[in-house]
């Protein structure tokens, strides 16, 4: 992977991780646009763990304040059903499924069948019909003080769906939100502390497994330079990002999303069928 491509690729992680438009399509794509294969799941998962950096810069003080009433729950101080502490919980359980689930499925996940491009654009048409439904029903009136263990776990579901790329991580939480009745701006919120032990978990995982893989016939692709250089811009661009999302949230819908996503996919399709794009690796 050559620095442009790295940096162009750091872009676009940054610009689409916390929208639900799906960065694992958009950086699978942009890549071979790019002239280059699918930058494959050590670099995402890596790159990912920059935007997740900009997730704890900008909610540092509700994770310091939310950590602080698990703990003082945990030592007895404070009762478990105090909503910070029940946020610290429900962040844990909501983070099993797709713990679970990735590490199960880790192999298919990985695999050409599942990062197929005819998959990624599938589930973008499927998923932006998922997210047009949640926000058309959504009640929106629920924050996340009225978080319950059952709609924790459905959250944590739901994010489990992002394994497949092209349903979005963000998307398909915050469709599980709008759908239980919380507001838009408390969905996202919800969505990205949810994420933060995943992704985390993930790229820590990549982050061993690639460190003896760098440039082998492991993975002859994998390179730690433009890694770093794509993590630390995806971080830096992420962070702006969820600022003006969580701006944009309290007062519009996800229509906009909805019919990029739409676009997106028969664009992919295109793509294939003319051959400009290669379905797999």
């Amino acid at each position: 992977m050559s620095w442009l491509t790295a940096v162009v690729l750091g872009l676009v992680q940054g610009l689409t991780e916390f929208l639900p438009v799906s960065s694992s399509a958009h950086v699978s794509v942009v890549g071979q646009l790019l002239g280059n294969a699918d930058p494959g799941a050590a670099f995402t998962a890596i790159t990912q763990l920059g935007t997740e950096a900009a997730v704890v810069v900008y909610f540092r003080r509700d994770i310091v304040r939310i950590a602080g009433a698990w703990l003082l729950a945990m030592r007895g101080k404070v009762p478990h059903s105090h909503p910070d502490a029940r946020i610290g919980w429900l962040v844990i359980v909501g983070s099993l499924p797709i713990g679970l689930l990735g590490f199960a499925l880790q192999d298919t996940i990985e695999g050409p069948a599942v990062r197929s491009l005819w998959v990624t654009a599938t589930m973008l048409w499927v998923f932006a019909v998922v997210l047009h439904l949640a926000d058309r029903r959504a009640r929106t009136v629920r924050s996340l003080e009225d978080l319950t263990w059952r709609h924790g776990i459905i959250f944590g579901l739901a994010q489990a769906l992002a394994l497949v790329p092209g349903v979005s991580r963000s998307g398909g939480t915050i469709a599980a939100g709008l759908f239980l009745g919380y507001t838009r701006e408390s969905a996202a919120r919800y969505s990205f502390l949810l994420a933060i032990p995943a992704v985390l978990a993930s790229g820590g995982l990549q982050v061993v497994k690639s460190l003896g893989d760098a440039g082998s016939a492991a993975d002859p692709t994998f390179a730690w330079g433009p890694t770093l250089v794509a993590t630390a811009i995806a971080g830096v661009v992420g962070y702006a990002v969820i600022a003006w999302l969580l701006r944009y949230l309290s007062t519009h819908t996800f229509t906009p999303f909805v019919a990029y996503r739409i676009a997106a996919a028969a664009v992919i399709y295109a793509l294939l069928g003319t051959g400009v794009l290669m379905a797999g690796t």
